[in-house]
This record gives structure tokens, sequence and C-alpha cells, in this order.
């Protein structure tokens, strides 16, 4: 069989024409608030769960659903989930909506063909996916509607961000707002541009903190995403930050943002000048951010996607304000013991010495920094924590970063049982034993680092 050649980016005409300017039960999450999810890591019994619905690097026929956790690590739900009828699907943005239905919009064309339509496609699984309509935008001369983004206000209105050009200028890009006037998303108001961003620009992703609406658009000029700000929806906005303002680099596109149950924002996005697929984390109202890292598992796969985050039920669930034990989840006889301070994973047996079993118990408490979260105390009040990415056991100092140094959050295992510890100021790293260590890694998305990482708590040994 003849492999499926790369799709080209819808781009790739625009970098070659240099001289063109250029998401179980839910709970306690509010249906369809597109990044404006609540902040918390989810009760004991639940979870948090993130989806995305990717169009493929291989293949812009057809689209995967992935789910994570923990927004780092994520795992094929179902491969081909949704073809459509006819055209293309490319720039899925996902939502779930009050009706309990998960929606789709997306690009019905490549990038060579004109595409006015929008397509819009359901599903009440994330799995099974019904074409519901393909909508033509109502804009004069409209050449191409490109990358629509769903964005729903905090008073529940349902809008969608479609970046759109005109034949009088194929090739370069403004974004429109759409907004749904009627609960079943078939029928939309006549768009309107959103003031201040101007045109050339392209796959404005929208948040709203507050009062304050956080546009991220995409310079075609540039290649550079920006940051604009407004106090209405529509506009205008001021443009804030341009050219590499967070060290993302350049060739960037498809930003979608979501809120991790640290409080802190995620931006995704598409590399598409290396083929790469990237996260950055901001914990200060999108100020600065980390360095970009591609996603472990699909980057080079996923394209160009918007994220749905809710509470489901099912998660893992740990007792706090007792003493435990934790065996390694693929090492059996081995246990978190803490020896000169440091957190290792030694042999523990009814044959070990009684300081050794002492050393191998914990008390689960309360986070330090977040109360939803875990922190662990040894036997002479000492807590863990993670110094240069070192499990160990200091005294609590007091300090806001002791606190976040030594919170985790629950996340499940690889194996039945068994549970696995994110940090809180690190999301993505995860307590994990190498050589018999325990350091705090980031995910690579391997099952041997689920498993490495993965613990089982037991009846304490002392």
């Amino acid at each position: 069989m003849t492999p499926h050649p790369a799709v080209p980016s819808r781009r790739a005409l625009l970098r070659a024409l240099a001289a063109v300017p250029a998401s179980a039960a839910l709970l306690g999450e509010a249906p369809g608030l597109l990044g404006s999810a609540l902040a918390a890591a989810p009760p004991n019994g639940s979870a948090t769960r993130y989806t995305i619905v990717p169009f493929l690097n291989s293949n812009d026929g057809t689209v995967n659903v992935y789910q994570s956790d923990d927004a780092t690590d994520f795992r094929l739900l179902r491969s081909s989930a949704y073809t459509p009828p006819a055209n293309r699907i490319r720039d899925a943005s996902v939502i779930r909506h009050t009706d309990g239905y998960y929606y789709v919009t997306y690009t019905t064309h490549t990038w060579q063909d004109p595409s006015t339509t929008i397509g819009f496609a359901r599903s009440s699984d994330r799995v099974n996916w019904t074409f519901l309509y393909d909508y033509t935008v109502p804009i004069a001369g409209l050449s191409r509607a490109w990358a629509p983004e769903w964005f729903v206000d905090s008073d529940g209105s349902v809008h969608v961000i479609v970046s759109c050009s005109t034949t009088n200028d194929e090739w370069i890009f403004t974004p429109y707002l759409l907004r749904a006037t009627n609960s079943a998303l078939t029928a939309w108001s006549s768009p309107v541009v959103l003031s201040g961003i101007g045109a050339n620009h392209i796959d404005t992703f929208i948040v709203k903190t507050g009062s304050t609406y956080h546009a991220f658009p995409k310079n075609e000029t540039t290649k550079y995403i920006e940051y604009a700000t407004a106090s209405s929806l529509a506009g205008p906005y001021t443009i804030r930050r341009t050219g590499d303002w967070a060290g993302w680099g350049s060739y960037r596109e498809g930003p979608a943002l979501v809120q991790l149950d640290n409080g802190g924002w995620r931006m995704f996005f598409d590399g598409y000048g290396d083929g790469n697929y990237y996260y950055s984390d901001s914990r200060d109202t999108f100020a600065t951010w980390t360095a970009p890292v591609a996603l472990p598992a699909i980057s080079g796969t996923a394209r160009h996607f918007t994220v749905v985050k809710e509470t489901v039920a099912g998660g893992p669930s740990l007792a706090r304000n007792i003493t435990r034990s934790f065996r390694s989840a693929n090492y059996s006889t081995r246990y978190w013991e803490q020896q000169s301070s440091l957190l290792n994973l030694p042999v523990v047996t009814t044959s070990s010495t009684t300081a050794e079993k002492q050393a191998a118990t914990f008390t689960v408490v309360a986070g330090l920094a977040d109360g939803s979260g875990y922190s662990f105390r040894d036997a002479a009040g000492k807590y863990l924590r993670h110094w240069d990415f070192r499990a160990r056991f200091d005294t609590d100092d007091g300090t806001s970063t002791f606190a976040k140094d030594a919170t985790f959050f629950l996340r499940a295992g690889a194996s039945s049982g068994s549970v696995r510890f994110e940090s809180y100021n690190y999301p993505g790293y995860y307590l994990r034993h190498y050589a018999y260590q325990l350091r705090v890694e980031r995910s690579d998305g391997t099952d041997l680092f689920r498993q490495d990482s993965s613990f089982v708590p037991v009846t304490a040994w002392a």
C-alpha cells in the first residue's frame, strides 16, 4: 500500500509566495466554557479530562480523538473518528455544549481551493460523530473561510471566530465573529469584524479572564503569534505584544489555550515550519511563558486542534491524613524510602529493619500550595519536595516556592490500583523512579514512563 503523503500546510503557499503578505458524567464544570474551565484539581474519585480532535499530518480528510488527564500525555481514543461526507476537515475546534453534545466546527477545504463554508458535526460520546451541515459564511466576495474557533462567553452565548479573505485579495485574512442565534447552533448572526486586530491575521483564539478578552492571532506577515486585549468581545482590541515576544519562535500557528488544574494557562500551537506541535505555559496571565516543548507522542501526527477540559467520574482516589507506603507499580518489591533526606526506591520486606520500615512510611496530607492536591510528610515532620528535580525531604520554610515544590496532583496510574503524582508547579512532570531514585521528570508519552511513574498506595510499613 502506498502511504499517504504528508498533507501540505495550509500556509505552504503563503510561505512560497514571499511577495504576497502573507472533550463520562460531568462533575462541576460548565459545559461549553471553552478556555474558561475552573482551575482546581478534581476531587477524590474524579479526574480531569482533556479532549482534542485534530486532523492528521498524513490525512486532512478525517480526525482522530485523543484524551489526556494532564494536557500533556494524550492517548488515542479513536482513530478516524469522523470523516465528513464531502470535502475535507481541517483545523477542527471542539466544545461541549449545554445540550450535552460535543460539537466540532472546521475548515472544509484544503488551502489550494476556494472555501466559503465551515463545517459542523456533533457527538454524544466524543467517539461517534454525526455530520450536521456546512455553513456558507455570508461575506460578499468571500474566497476562503478558515480555522473557525469556538468561543463561549461568560453569559453563555456561543460564538465562532473565523478567518476570512475575499476574492480581491484571497491571501489576506481578517478575523470575523459569528454569534449563534439559537441553542441548536444552526443559525448565526451576520459576521462582524473583530475590531483592532486588523487584516492579515489568522487563527485568532480568544479566552476571557474577569472582564478582559485576550486574543491570540497569528500575524501572517511576520509569522508570529501576537497578543491583544479588549473589554468587549468584538473589540476594539489593542495589540500588546508582537514579534517573538513569548519566545515561541516564528512559523507558529493555530494557538489554542486551556486553563490547567494549577490555575496556569497552557497554549498549544502548530510549529508548521519544523513539523512539531508545541505547548507552553503561563502562570502570570500571559505576561511570560515557558520555553516551548514538543507535545509527546502526537507531535508530528496531530495538526491544529482546540481542547475541551472536563471533570469526569471514575478517577483515582487517595485518602488524606493517614499513613501510607508506596510500592512501585512495575517493581513490586520496591517502595518509596527516605535515605539521607533523598527519596529512593529500595527493596522493603517483612525482614527489613524497623528503621527501614519507618523510612518507608509517610503521612498523606492536603497539598501545601493547593488543598486539592497532595503533600507527603515523614515521621520527623519534613515534606517531600523536588529540588533540582530530585525528590527529597526538607523542613517547610514557609515560602510559596517550598509549598509549590511539595505539592502534587493525583493522576491515574498505568495499572489497576496505581496512581501517579504530577508536580504542581511543573505541569507534565511526574515523580518517577530512575536507577531506583525518585525524580521529577517531564512525561515523554511512553508506556515505560507511565509505568515508572506509577505507584500503589498500600498499608504503611510502620
